[in-house]
């Protein structure tokens, strides 16, 4: 039994695709004696012909991977796109940076082992960009003691 006509007649009724008209199994004898469109939108009340649901494309595994991206996996060397710095700005590395070495210069001032002045000279070097760290700063103000003390 050909219904390639009744097919595609369904199909521009339907507004869809001829792959997404269903026909009634039991019924086909009746759908192929429909010639015209008017049998058609009659066999359609009648719900001998009816447009299948759209075929989506399922979230559930995209919804699974982001779970586990949330608790922090699926993060390793094959998932990194940018450099190790692009990933972690360079404000933030600084803020770290910075915070860090201001600490160690407020605990010297407090215990007194830094005068207010060199404190103060310091401060305005790290905020300058002179030290690469807090063991670099203990190095340079290790130095400025001693010559100060000369």
């Amino acid at each position: 039994m050909n219904l390639k006509v009744q097919k595609r007649i369904a199909g521009e009724l339907l507004k869809c695709g001829k792959d997404r008209v269903w026909f009634n199994p039991d019924e086909l004898s009746s759908i192929a004696k429909a010639i015209t469109r008017q049998d058609i939108r009659g066999l359609m009340n009648k719900g001998l012909i009816k447009k299948k649901q759209d075929k989506g494309v399922s979230r559930g595994r995209a919804r699974e991977i982001m779970a586990k991206k949330k608790k922090g996996r699926r993060v390793g060397a094959g998932s990194r796109k940018g450099t190790k710095y692009a990933r972690f700005p360079k404000k933030d590395r600084w803020m770290l940076k910075i915070r860090a070495q201001r600490k160690v210069l407020k605990t010297l001032r407090d215990a007194g082992e830094v005068t207010r002045s060199l404190y103060r000279r310091l401060y305005l070097m790290a905020k300058g960009g002179v030290f690469r760290s807090k063991n670099h700063m203990g190095g340079i103000i290790l130095q400025i003691k001693e010559r100060e003390s000369k």
